[in-house]
Formats: C-alpha cells, sequence, structure tokens
C-alpha cells in the first residue's frame, strides 16, 4: 500500500531491522522523537507457526529494543500495539477485559504476550511517572490495501479476482473485525491522551460494538454481496494448526477513558474496503482515494 498511495512522496520512511539494537539505537537518537509507536512485529499466526524462532525474536526483542531507546533517550508519549489476541482464550462466550490473564495459545500470539510483558516490565523497572506508555490491544482489522497471505479478507479479492470462490477454513469463527481507520484513530487519541495526563497510561482493548463481534462466514458474505458479479464462499478445512473459534473484546475502557467511539459498522468497514479495492484495479490515484476514505470517516489529515 505504502508503493500504491506514492507514500514515499510525502513520508521521511527509513527501512530497519527492529532486532538490531545498534542501528535502532543511532536512529533513535538522530531522529529524537516525542513519540514512539511501536507496531514493527511478525503479524500473521500461521506465519508463527511455520518459524517461531523469527516471530518471537521479532516480536519479543523487538520490543526490548524499542524499550531500551524509550529508556535511553526518553520520549513524551509512547505506544505499544500488540493484539487482541494477547488473552488466554477459554473459547468461551464471553468478553475479554484489559485485566483478564495474558497466555496466547500459538507463537505468534504468545509472543505479542511477551511483548505486554516486557512493555510493563520497563514501565515499572525504568520509566514509571517519566514517560507515559501503553499497550493497544486490536486486530482483525480490514481495510484496503491489506495484501498479507493468511488474512480473510486479501484472501477474499484475490480469490474473486481470479474468478474463484472464496475458500474458508472456518466460517462459524467468531472475530471483533473492525475497519483499520478505528484502531488508528484509538492509537493517537491514546498518544494524545496520555500525553497530556500521564493517569491515563495503560492497556487497552480496541475493538467494534458488542453487535459487530460477527462470524467469519458472515463477513464473508458481506464482502461477496459488496463485490457482487456473483462473488460467492464456500467451506473448506485445510487441516491447519489452532486458531481460536471464538474471540471477543470489551472495548468499555477506551471509550470511558479516552473517549474513543468506534465510526463504521461492520457492513460500511467492508463496503469501504472494496471501494479502495476496485478503485486500485481500476488505475485511480489511490493516495486521493485513501484520503478521501479519512476525511470520510471523519477525521483530519
Amino acid at each position: 500500500m505504502y508503493e500504491i498511495a506514492g507514500l514515499d512522496s510525502v513520508v521521511d520512511s527509513r527501512i530497519g531491522d527492529v532486532r538490531d539494537l545498534d542501528a535502532l539505537d543511532a536512529f533513535y537518537r538522530e531522529v529524537e522523537p516525542d513519540v514512539v509507536i511501536h507496531m514493527a512485529a511478525q503479524p500473521i499466526v500461521r506465519e508463527g507457526y511455520r518459524d517461531p524462532v523469527g516471530t518471537y525474536w521479532t516480536n519479543v526483542m523487538g520490543t526490548v529494543n524499542i524499550m531500551e531507546c524509550v529508556r535511553l533517550h526518553g520520549a513524551e508519549s509512547v505506544l505499544n500495539v500488540t493484539t487482541d489476541k494477547v488473552y488466554d482464550n477459554t473459547e468461551t462466550d464471553r468478553f475479554y477485559k484489559e485485566s483478564d490473564p495474558l497466555d496466547g495459545y500459538d507463537p505468534y500470539s504468545n509472543s505479542k504476550s511477551c511483548s505486554e510483558l516486557v512493555t510493563h516490565s520497563y514501565v515499572r523497572s525504568f520509566l514509571d511517572g517519566a514517560v507515559p506508555v501503553s499497550t493497544a490491544r486490536a486486530g482483525n482489522v480490514i481495510g484496503g490495501g491489506d495484501f498479507a497471505r493468511d488474512r480473510l479478507v486479501p484472501d477474499c479479492v484475490r480469490a474473486v479476482v481470479s474468478g474463484n470462490p472464496v475458500t474458508l477454513r472456518n466460517p462459524n469463527s467468531v472475530r471483533p473485525y473492525q475497519h483499520v481507520l478505528e484502531p488508528l484513530v484509538a492509537y493517537l487519541s491514546i498518544i494524545s491522551a496520555q500525553a497530556r495526563d500521564h493517569s491515563l497510561a495503560g492497556s487497552y482493548n480496541v475493538g467494534p460494538r458488542d453487535e459487530d463481534c460477527i462470524t467469519t462466514g458472515q463477513l464473508a458474505s458481506m464482502f461477496c454481496d459488496s463485490w457482487g458479479d456473483g462473488a460467492r464462499w464456500v467451506s473448506e478445512d485445510d487441516h491447519g494448526p489452532h486458531e481460536a473459534n471464538f474471540l471477543k473484546l470489551d472495548s468499555s475502557l477506551v471509550r470511558r477513558m479516552i473517549g474513543f467511539e468506534p465510526h463504521w459498522r461492520t457492513s460500511e468497514a467492508v463496503s469501504k474496503t472494496v471501494e479502495w479495492t476496485r478503485a486500485w484495479i481500476s488505475g485511480e490515484d489511490m493516495l486521493k482515494v485513501t484520503r478521501a476514505q479519512i476525511l470520510e470517516y471523519g477525521v483530519g489529515e
């Protein structure tokens, strides 16, 4: 998406390895950031099964390196973005709260639980009262520009563009789906709020309204209906590794403490994703399309 939208012309971007502390430290000292948003990660559940060592190395030691730079050089506001999968998921019909135990099942989820623990340790040991640091637990985001493997909407796009039915591994799994702009706005709101009031630093779930926690099959049906052209989905178990069947978040804390409220229902999030994707296929100016969706969501640039 970075290349498609031509963001290299409007953003000063440096590419590095979050696992390389010396290079990261040198970059941090050069930039002297006021705000740090840690989103560098191996973010895919199935990739964690394929490469557990790389997943832990990136997600755990990458966080250590980021927090070490904050410890050494300071910042005005820090946010570590983890995932909704950090919880010890007992697969029951309940909404997980920030106070629930952390213990992700698979290497990806567990490594993100460890990332949370690293952050908490640095806060208690070195940063408490000096630098406001929060963690944000979101996941299952959808939106234009996502081309990752083993993710639902990109898989839907690849299938319909090639004229094939969408294949779902588990259509009955429940997830807190939301448009990517929702957590991004929440992240910026948390960063801003805790910079003004350090007591607001903590851990926050960022998810949709309760009624928008839907099944994978429901989301795929929304996508197919929005796409049209006879798009359809089929269920096919590929006998892959374990993934949680049921996951819901209680996001009342970020609404109460930070004042963030979701803007778009799941159906709107799907239609905006289809709109972006069709514009990309048609060769439109994707920076213009993306900016238009941001403004339509209701926030300035």
